[in-house]
């Protein structure tokens, strides 16, 4: 590969190195983790008692080659890096998740999503090939086709569970300057699921190219679709990155323009909508709060911190108020099932807003049908509708914690839908191992992990090991 230099070149063999030593330096018997200094998992694991895989020097882009159109990046990237290293050649991965600090790693080995996967699918279908540090303490580069093969197309949701990614070369995609933006009113959710039909069938709508698609739900009487097109011109482009609140724009404005770097960090400012639950949304308080720390990790941190020391629940029972449920999830659902969804969703659950964001799995470059990903096997040529929605619910009368998420997972089962894993999951194991691939998931692990070091997936995303 030719690839330019970066500005921080880094020396990846010994990095590499490092964590093979670190790996060994683990007891058998004992949980592997990463010691990571940021995590975007909802899911509380217990605590361990070793130290963490030091990836410290796996974190940056190892070269950009513009002419292929291909990046090689360490494992612990972030893609707040990734994408620092390049749009200066007028390229972006083909899919950049919302928040700033994913890593390029957790979003293939997790998953991931954002506006341009109706026509890209996930992160993970534009990797080409990755360097996989496996339960026997191995380093084996995985692609489509080889002997890896099978290693290559269960690592996608594998949680770490297969090993964890060390280097992987991936596609980038054109992108202009600025992302001219429509947002779409709709009052019936039949009439936005048909307009994402159209869009994901024609790649355009009312006769202009749509780069990027994602929307918000405020109500199943309220919804907006957002269209994004590239392009080199704009008159004023506007930023929300001081007071003014993005999701909020999306009431106001029937038209907008962002730069291209702002359009991939719209929602990471506010974490989506979710910095009201800090208070900084309110004028005085955004004013007063420093703007470095509006950012998703600051307040992932502040939720880790309360999930700790259980403060605000303290004050609720102080108060007399019921405990509540978190309810953190993103589910695929079917484009034809979505409306129904949505609201039951809304009558059930009746959290808002909710995100939308469609996706279909990448079609092949050539001749042949679209790879199968074993462990989370959405169905190739089906649009599906990604909502997300993160808060929580109070516990009402005999209910339980957990009882509101048993009810969305049965209700996305009931769709032929999906969840993701990153936080909290109640499936029983037979249920979680038909879901998620579990056969194919116990043959990849026995062959890459014999003596089975690395925590499995169900522990890792049920059992919260």
């Amino acid at each position: 590969m030719r690839a330019e230099r970066v500005d921080h070149p880094v020396d990846h063999d010994q990095a590499v190195d490092t964590l093979r030593r670190s790996y060994a330096a683990v007891p058998a018997g004992e949980p592997v983790r990463l010691a990571k200094r940021t995590s975007n998992l909802f899911r509380p694991r217990s605590t361990p008692r070793t130290p963490g895989l030091d990836v410290s020097g796996l974190t940056g882009v190892l070269g950009v080659d513009p002419r292929a159109g291909t990046a090689d990046v360490q494992g612990m990237c972030t893609y707040e890096d990734l994408v620092d290293a390049t749009l200066p050649h007028g390229l972006m991965p083909l899919v950049v998740p919302q928040l700033r600090t994913i890593t390029l790693g957790g979003a293939v080995t997790g998953l991931g999503i954002e506006s341009t996967s109706f026509r890209n699918g996930l992160p993970h279908e534009s990797v080409t090939e990755l360097d996989v540090l496996t339960g026997a303490g191995e380093i084996v580069t995985a692609r489509p086709v080889g002997e890896h093969a099978e290693l290559f197309r269960a690592f996608p949701n594998s949680l770490g569970s297969l090993g964890y990614a060390t280097r992987l070369r991936i596609e980038l995609q054109p992108v202009r300057r600025y992302v001219s933006l429509r947002n779409i009113r709709f009052t019936r959710l039949e009439e936005l699921t048909d307009a994402i039909a159209e869009v994901v069938e024609k790649g355009a709508w009312a006769g202009e190219p749509v780069d990027a698609m994602d929307g918000v739900m405020f109500s199943p009487g309220e919804a907006y679709l957002v269209l994004g097109t590239f392009t080199d011109e704009a008159e004023r482009p506007s930023d929300y990155t001081g007071q003014d609140i993005y999701y909020r724009s999306l009431r106001r404005r029937t038209r907008d323009a962002l730069t291209a770097y702002d359009y991939l960090w719209r929602w990471d400012t506010d974490w989506f909508w979710c910095s009201a639950a800090f208070g900084v949304q309110h004028p005085v308080v955004r004013r007063l709060w420093p703007q470095r720390y509006r950012r998703s990790d600051f307040y992932h941190r502040l939720v880790r911190l309360e999930h700790r020391h259980q403060v605000a629940a303290r004050v609720d029972r102080w108060r007399g108020r019921p405990a509540r449920e978190r309810v953190v999830q993103d589910v695929e659902i079917p484009l034809a099932e979505t409306a129904g969804f949505l609201r039951w969703f809304a009558r059930e659950v009746g959290m808002t807003p909710v995100w939308l964001c469609p996706l279909r799995l990448r079609e092949p470059a050539g001749p042949g049908s679209a790879r199968a990903w074993p462990l989370y096997p959405l169905q190739p040529g089906e649009t599906y509708v990604n909502i997300g929605f993160w808060g929580s619910v109070p516990i009402a009368g005999a209910a339980a914690d957990g009882d509101v998420n048993r009810s969305i997972e049965r209700a996305v089962s009931e769709t032929g839908g999906h969840k993701s894993l990153y936080s909290d999951a109640y499936y029983d194991r037979e249920t979680f191992d038909r879901l998620y691939g579990g056969a194919v998931w116990r043959a990849v692990r026995d062959r890459y992990d014999p003596e089975h070091r690395l925590t499995g997936l169900y522990e890792k995303a049920v059992a919260r090991k």
